[in-house]
């Protein structure tokens, strides 16, 4: 070595380091295969890979006699678990849990001291991880989930076949669109350099709009390609609140600012007039026939109707409060209507005008949406307000759940910061909500009418305790 050149010695000794490595290292993997398994290995679950031998002939076995990993989590955790196998078989643990298990029908059972008791059926033919909620004690309505959104949603809107939830963003730039199967986000759609304050779909769900306050106008987007198709301005300012015509060639835009409405021809993308209003004009109603257009004016508390013919309104209520949001039921019968500053709910007979409250709400309620069958009215409070706007409040918000006929709660459901955003899906099975602060949605199952009527109202005396912050 001594006529070897500096760089050839320096890689020769390089080689030899590494195959020194590569021995030790091999050393250390015989003696751990021959060793005994560790009392942590043998005691946890079988989460791992199983040795090739046992995958195969697991593979050869029926679905259901295979092995399957199952993972259980709850909000919040700790609840007791029972797992039932067809064969009766019994397994019980606490949440989170994991395991290997054989695979088949399973009925989950889970328990919480305070909650309701939550029993889920699963069919363990593939490796499962199962994120579950468990419902305050007295709940009739079953949380499903939550997501989580970009800056304060301010509107969320199912789409007509239910697959998607839209929530528009008030402090981001645009909307954002979730897959209400895998409470996933698909797609955020962007819209210039705002935020939406609210959408709305076409009835055939393949068109989306959603308004813009600070420009004035409206997006038209398609809703298979998340793409936009055009940018509609509505010549009003502040524009928010949408409703389309029934036969939706026209769609009607209220401007907050300007006190009117933009009266949008869809075929041509222009402003046809600006219909005056009520100071600050927000919820919108158009009758089913065409007619006539209702609008509640937040500035006052009133209720307007407008005669679409000749542009003449008349003032059917004025509470001196601030009316938010308008919805009427599918028959053309009734309209209800909420009042952010008195606190109360109200119905339209749309036959004589004749309005009367029909509830009183949480404080400073926000959003109302009808079931398919008019038979329950769903209304977000926000609650009492904090020193600002974007500021938290002294008390959590609320979804209220009431008859539609009879003005009583059957049910309440305690929300997070400033509670805002509400829609029910067209089929009725579906609520979401969301927490304008906090950047969140909540989605639950909507049970039966049947079911809240017998339900001995739900939470709605329960709930009052939990609304102020401790």
């Amino acid at each position: 070595m001594g006529g070897m050149s500096p760089g050839r010695r320096r890689r020769l000794a390089r080689s030899v380091l590494l195959l020194v490595l590569v021995l030790v290292a091999g050393a250390l993997w015989l003696r751990d295969r021959a060793g005994p398994a560790s009392p942590a290995a043998t005691a946890s679950p079988l989460t791992t890979a199983p040795p090739p031998a046992v995958a195969a002939a697991d593979a050869e076995r029926p679905v259901e006699a295979r092995s399957w990993r199952l993972a259980v989590t709850t909000h919040p955790p700790g609840a007791r678990l029972s797992i039932r196998a067809a064969d009766g078989a019994t397994r019980r643990a606490r949440t989170p849990f994991k395991a290997t298990m054989t695979g088949g029908e399973l009925e989950l059972t889970l328990a919480r001291a305070g909650y309701n008791r939550l029993v889920q059926r699963v069919a363990l033919d593939r490796h499962r991880a199962l994120d579950l909620w468990l419902d305050p004690a007295g709940l009739l309505h079953h949380k499903l989930g939550e997501l989580r959104s970009g800056s304060n949603p301010k509107q969320v809107a199912f789409s007509p076949d239910g697959r998607e939830l839209w929530v528009s963003l008030l402090g981001g730039h645009g909307v954002e669109v979730f897959d209400t199967s895998t409470m996933r986000r698909r797609k955020a759609i962007r819209l210039g350099q705002h935020g939406a304050v609210e959408v709305l779909f076409t009835g055939d769900g393949r068109t989306v709009y959603a308004s813009q306050m600070e420009t004035a106008s409206v997006w038209e987007i398609d809703r298979a390609s998340f793409r936009v198709r055009r940018h509609l301005a509505t010549k009003g300012s502040w524009s928010k609140v949408m409703a389309l015509s029934p036969d939706e060639r026209t769609l009607y835009v209220a401007n907050w600012v300007s006190n009117d409405i933009s009266e949008i021809d869809l075929g041509k993308g222009r402003v046809r007039r600006l219909l005056k209003t009520v100071r600050t004009p927000r919820g919108l109603w158009p009758t089913a026939d065409g007619r006539r257009l209702y609008v509640a004016g937040f500035e006052d508390g009133e209720l307007q109707r407008i005669d679409l013919a000749s542009g003449r309104a008349k003032t059917l209520l004025r509470t001196g409060g601030a009316l938010r949001h308008l919805v009427g039921d599918l028959e053309g019968r009734r309209l209800y209507a909420d009042d952010m500053g008195t606190n109360k709910a109200f119905v339209v007979d749309l036959a004589s005008e004749r309005v009367r409250k029909l509830a009183t709400t949480d404080n400073v309620p926000n959003t109302i949406d009808l079931t398919p069958d008019g038979r329950v009215l769903y209304v977000s409070n926000r609650g009492r307000n904090g020193s600002s706007y974007y500021l938290p409040g002294p008390e959590w918000g609320s979804v209220l759940a009431i008859d539609a006929a009879s003005g009583k709660v059957l049910d309440a459901m305690v929300g997070g910061n400033q509670t805002t955003g509400l829609d029910v899906s067209a089929d009725g099975r579906l609520l979401a909500f969301s927490d304008f602060l906090d950047n969140r949605i909540h989605v639950y199952a909507v049970p039966p009418y049947q079911q809240l009527a017998a339900g001995g109202g739900g939470r709605a005396a329960a709930h009052r305790a939990e609304l102020a912050k401790r």
